[in-house]
Protein backbone atom coordinates (compact mmCIF):
# COMPACT_ATOMS: atom_id res chain seq x y z
CA UNK A 1 0.00 0.00 0.00
CA UNK A 2 1.07 3.33 -1.14
CA UNK A 3 2.30 5.91 1.71
CA UNK A 4 0.74 9.04 2.42
CA UNK A 5 1.32 12.01 0.13
CA UNK A 6 3.89 14.23 1.67
CA UNK A 7 1.33 17.36 1.47
CA UNK A 8 -1.98 15.31 2.73
CA UNK A 9 -4.17 17.00 4.97
CA UNK A 10 -5.00 15.96 8.41
CA UNK A 11 -8.08 13.86 9.44
CA UNK A 12 -9.37 15.20 12.97
CA UNK A 13 -12.46 13.11 15.10
CA UNK A 14 -13.68 15.71 17.35
CA UNK A 15 -16.17 15.12 20.01
CA UNK A 16 -18.83 17.26 20.39
CA UNK A 17 -20.07 16.52 23.77
CA UNK A 18 -23.33 15.62 24.82
CA UNK A 19 -25.96 18.27 23.10
CA UNK A 20 -25.13 21.21 25.08
CA UNK A 21 -23.04 23.47 22.79
CA UNK A 22 -21.28 25.04 25.83
CA UNK A 23 -19.84 21.99 26.46
CA UNK A 24 -17.79 21.25 23.73
CA UNK A 25 -14.31 22.38 24.21
CA UNK A 26 -12.23 25.31 22.96
CA UNK A 27 -9.74 22.79 21.00
CA UNK A 28 -12.84 21.56 19.35
CA UNK A 29 -14.09 25.17 18.17
CA UNK A 30 -10.72 26.12 16.89
CA UNK A 31 -10.27 23.08 14.66
CA UNK A 32 -13.73 22.93 13.15
CA UNK A 33 -13.16 27.20 12.32
CA UNK A 34 -9.46 25.81 10.84
CA UNK A 35 -10.66 22.41 8.92
CA UNK A 36 -11.91 23.10 5.33
CA UNK A 37 -14.43 19.94 5.57
CA UNK A 38 -16.53 18.74 8.01
CA UNK A 39 -17.58 15.43 8.24
CA UNK A 40 -20.47 13.78 8.61
CA UNK A 41 -22.58 10.52 9.11
CA UNK A 42 -25.26 10.11 6.43
CA UNK A 43 -27.31 7.75 8.39
CA UNK A 44 -27.54 7.08 12.37
CA UNK A 45 -29.62 9.73 14.81
CA UNK A 46 -26.32 11.61 15.69
CA UNK A 47 -26.14 12.76 12.15
CA UNK A 48 -27.91 16.27 12.00
CA UNK A 49 -27.40 16.25 15.83
CA UNK A 50 -23.95 16.57 16.50
CA UNK A 51 -24.15 19.22 13.33
CA UNK A 52 -26.59 21.24 15.48
CA UNK A 53 -24.18 20.87 18.15
CA UNK A 54 -21.75 22.71 16.22
CA UNK A 55 -23.77 25.42 14.20
CA UNK A 56 -24.47 26.56 17.87
CA UNK A 57 -20.94 26.51 18.41
CA UNK A 58 -19.18 27.53 15.46
CA UNK A 59 -20.20 30.48 13.70
CA UNK A 60 -19.80 30.35 10.13
CA UNK A 61 -19.53 26.56 9.75
CA UNK A 62 -21.98 26.42 7.64
CA UNK A 63 -20.35 27.70 4.67
CA UNK A 64 -18.06 24.78 5.18
CA UNK A 65 -18.00 22.17 2.95
CA UNK A 66 -19.93 19.27 4.31
CA UNK A 67 -18.58 15.58 3.59
CA UNK A 68 -21.32 12.94 4.27
CA UNK A 69 -19.61 9.44 5.12
CA UNK A 70 -22.28 6.36 5.06
CA UNK A 71 -22.85 5.14 8.10
CA UNK A 72 -25.93 2.49 8.17
CA UNK A 73 -27.45 1.46 11.71
CA UNK A 74 -26.64 -2.27 11.30
CA UNK A 75 -25.14 -5.31 12.73
CA UNK A 76 -24.73 -6.85 9.16
CA UNK A 77 -20.22 -7.30 9.54
CA UNK A 78 -20.10 -7.14 5.66
CA UNK A 79 -22.44 -4.20 5.15
CA UNK A 80 -20.77 -2.28 8.24
CA UNK A 81 -17.11 -2.82 6.67
CA UNK A 82 -18.22 -2.03 3.40
CA UNK A 83 -19.33 1.30 4.52
CA UNK A 84 -16.44 2.11 6.51
CA UNK A 85 -13.95 1.46 3.68
CA UNK A 86 -15.79 2.94 1.52
CA UNK A 87 -16.22 6.19 4.09
CA UNK A 88 -12.42 6.05 4.92
CA UNK A 89 -11.58 6.19 1.02
CA UNK A 90 -13.75 9.28 0.92
CA UNK A 91 -12.53 10.87 3.75
CA UNK A 92 -8.56 9.99 1.82
CA UNK A 93 -9.26 11.57 -1.29
CA UNK A 94 -9.89 14.84 0.62
CA UNK A 95 -6.84 14.61 2.36
CA UNK A 96 -5.22 13.86 -0.72
CA UNK A 97 -5.93 17.10 -1.94
CA UNK A 98 -4.11 18.88 1.05
CA UNK A 99 -7.87 19.44 2.78
CA UNK A 100 -7.80 19.43 6.73
CA UNK A 101 -11.20 16.92 7.15
CA UNK A 102 -13.06 17.31 10.89
CA UNK A 103 -14.89 14.24 11.71
CA UNK A 104 -18.14 15.21 14.17
CA UNK A 105 -19.11 12.63 16.23
CA UNK A 106 -21.31 13.31 19.76
CA UNK A 107 -20.07 12.44 23.26
CA UNK A 108 -16.61 11.31 23.17
CA UNK A 109 -14.59 9.92 19.68
CA UNK A 110 -13.51 7.37 21.99
CA UNK A 111 -16.42 5.70 23.30
CA UNK A 112 -18.85 3.65 21.01
CA UNK A 113 -18.06 6.01 17.99
CA UNK A 114 -18.44 5.39 14.34
CA UNK A 115 -15.43 7.48 13.95
CA UNK A 116 -13.70 4.84 15.18
CA UNK A 117 -13.62 2.82 12.19
CA UNK A 118 -12.49 5.50 9.50
CA UNK A 119 -9.75 6.55 12.27
CA UNK A 120 -8.13 3.09 11.86
CA UNK A 121 -8.49 2.65 8.17
CA UNK A 122 -7.06 6.39 7.74
CA UNK A 123 -3.96 5.36 9.95
CA UNK A 124 -3.31 2.37 8.99
CA UNK A 125 -2.85 3.46 5.75
CA UNK A 126 -0.19 6.01 6.53
CA UNK A 127 -1.94 9.07 6.95
CA UNK A 128 -2.43 11.55 9.61
CA UNK A 129 -5.63 11.22 12.44
CA UNK A 130 -6.34 13.03 15.75
CA UNK A 131 -8.64 11.94 18.45
CA UNK A 132 -9.97 15.32 19.80
CA UNK A 133 -11.93 14.17 23.38
CA UNK A 134 -14.98 15.69 24.11
CA UNK A 135 -17.37 15.75 27.11
CA UNK A 136 -18.83 12.18 27.13
CA UNK A 137 -22.61 11.54 27.56
CA UNK A 138 -22.62 9.68 31.26
CA UNK A 139 -20.30 12.24 32.26
CA UNK A 140 -22.61 14.68 31.56
CA UNK A 141 -25.46 12.56 32.77
CA UNK A 142 -24.27 12.50 36.38
CA UNK A 143 -23.75 16.58 36.30
CA UNK A 144 -27.06 16.68 35.28
CA UNK A 145 -28.23 14.51 38.25
CA UNK A 146 -25.75 16.81 40.76
CA UNK A 147 -23.89 13.28 41.66
CA UNK A 148 -20.78 11.87 41.65
CA UNK A 149 -20.30 8.11 39.51
CA UNK A 150 -17.66 6.69 41.65
CA UNK A 151 -15.93 7.22 45.01
CA UNK A 152 -12.82 5.87 46.72
CA UNK A 153 -11.97 2.35 45.54
CA UNK A 154 -15.83 2.12 43.49
CA UNK A 155 -15.44 0.42 39.79
CA UNK A 156 -16.95 1.91 36.90
CA UNK A 157 -18.43 -0.25 33.93
CA UNK A 158 -19.47 1.00 30.85
CA UNK A 159 -21.85 -1.12 28.93
CA UNK A 160 -23.49 -0.61 25.26
CA UNK A 161 -27.30 -1.79 26.92
CA UNK A 162 -28.78 -2.55 23.51
CA UNK A 163 -26.22 -5.67 22.89
CA UNK A 164 -26.16 -9.03 24.86
CA UNK A 165 -25.11 -9.30 28.48
CA UNK A 166 -27.08 -6.65 30.73
CA UNK A 167 -27.88 -9.42 33.18
CA UNK A 168 -24.34 -9.96 33.97
CA UNK A 169 -23.40 -6.90 33.95
CA UNK A 170 -26.08 -5.54 36.43
CA UNK A 171 -24.23 -8.09 38.88
CA UNK A 172 -21.40 -6.08 38.49
CA UNK A 173 -19.75 -4.42 41.67
CA UNK A 174 -19.53 -0.45 41.21
CA UNK A 175 -21.33 1.75 39.39
CA UNK A 176 -22.93 0.71 36.01
CA UNK A 177 -23.39 3.20 33.41
CA UNK A 178 -25.82 1.40 30.14
CA UNK A 179 -25.66 3.61 27.24
CA UNK A 180 -28.09 3.92 25.05
CA UNK A 181 -30.76 1.85 27.32
CA UNK A 182 -33.46 3.25 25.41
CA UNK A 183 -34.92 0.45 23.25
CA UNK A 184 -33.50 -2.03 26.17
CA UNK A 185 -35.24 -0.15 29.46
CA UNK A 186 -38.23 -2.74 29.89
CA UNK A 187 -35.70 -5.72 30.13
CA UNK A 188 -33.38 -3.37 32.58
CA UNK A 189 -36.23 -2.70 34.42
CA UNK A 190 -37.43 -6.12 34.54
CA UNK A 191 -33.99 -7.58 35.43
CA UNK A 192 -33.41 -5.15 38.17
CA UNK A 193 -36.83 -5.31 39.43
CA UNK A 194 -35.56 -9.27 40.42
CA UNK A 195 -32.37 -8.63 42.23
CA UNK A 196 -32.17 -9.33 45.85
CA UNK A 197 -30.75 -6.04 46.59
CA UNK A 198 -32.31 -3.48 45.00
CA UNK A 199 -29.77 -0.67 43.38
CA UNK A 200 -30.16 2.98 43.01
CA UNK A 201 -31.33 3.31 39.63
CA UNK A 202 -31.51 7.44 37.63
CA UNK A 203 -31.75 7.92 33.71
CA UNK A 204 -30.99 10.93 31.68
CA UNK A 205 -32.58 10.93 28.54
CA UNK A 206 -31.57 13.40 25.89
CA UNK A 207 -28.68 14.98 28.23
CA UNK A 208 -28.43 18.45 27.44
CA UNK A 209 -30.72 18.38 24.09
CA UNK A 210 -34.18 19.68 23.87
CA UNK A 211 -36.30 17.28 25.15
CA UNK A 212 -34.48 16.12 28.22
CA UNK A 213 -36.05 14.12 30.42
CA UNK A 214 -34.55 13.04 34.05
CA UNK A 215 -36.02 9.92 35.96
CA UNK A 216 -34.85 9.17 39.52
CA UNK A 217 -36.90 6.44 40.18
CA UNK A 218 -37.00 3.33 38.42
CA UNK A 219 -40.70 2.66 38.66
CA UNK A 220 -41.16 6.43 37.09
CA UNK A 221 -39.31 5.19 33.78
CA UNK A 222 -41.30 4.82 30.82
CA UNK A 223 -40.75 1.41 29.35
CA UNK A 224 -38.76 2.21 26.36
CA UNK A 225 -37.25 5.89 26.23
CA UNK A 226 -35.22 8.06 23.61
CA UNK A 227 -31.94 6.28 21.78
CA UNK A 228 -29.52 8.82 23.81
CA UNK A 229 -30.76 7.24 27.21
CA UNK A 230 -27.90 6.93 30.34
CA UNK A 231 -29.02 4.61 32.74
CA UNK A 232 -26.58 5.13 36.05
CA UNK A 233 -27.04 2.01 38.65
CA UNK A 234 -24.68 2.34 41.82
CA UNK A 235 -25.22 -0.15 44.57
CA UNK A 236 -26.97 1.62 47.53
CA UNK A 237 -24.59 2.07 50.98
Amino acid sequence: MKPAPKKAGQLYGIGVGPGDPELMTLKAVRLLKECQIIAVPAAGKDRNTAYEIVKCAVPGITAKEILELSMPMTRDHKRLESSHEAAALKVIAELDRGQNVAFITLGDPSIYSTYLYVHTRVVARGYNARIVPGVPSFCAAAARLNEGLTEAAQALHIIPASYDGIEEALALKGTRVLMKAGKSLREIKTLIGAMQRRPSVKLVERCGMQGERVFNHLEDMDDQASYFSIMIVKDEP
